[in-house]
């Protein structure tokens, strides 16, 4: 089966959640449940509309999207209650901003 480089592209994203998750889960359970529920839904949707076709794999495509965004967010407001400094955030900042240029060509 051939690779869908997108899919590999989240799902090191999710890999790099992991820690950062750990820790947010410490001072939130549930911000940190809603990280890895979003963080799963990008890879999960990708891997969907993979097989999908037409307007089905696009509108998984942009779920998986702002899927991404909600990260991105809860990362956010992880830092702004004092959970995780910026510093830590770095990698898994970077891998999310892939997955969305990636999903940005896939979109449009």
């Amino acid at each position: 089966m051939k690779r869908f480089e997108a899919l590999e592209v989240a799902l090191a994203a999710v890999r790099s959640l992991r820690p950062v998750v750990a820790s947010i889960r410490h001072r939130d359970s549930r911000l940190a449940t809603q990280i890895r529920d979003a963080a799963s839904s990008i890879a999960l949707n990708l891997g969907e509309g993979n097989r999908r076709a037409g307007g089905d794999r696009l509108h998984l495509w942009r779920i998986a999207s702002g899927s991404a965004e909600e990260v991105r967010t809860a990362l956010r407001v992880a830092m702004a209650w004092g959970y995780v400094a910026e510093g830590q955030l770095g990698e898994a900042q970077r891998r999310i901003d892939h997955v969305q240029a990636v999903l940005w060509k896939l979109t449009r």
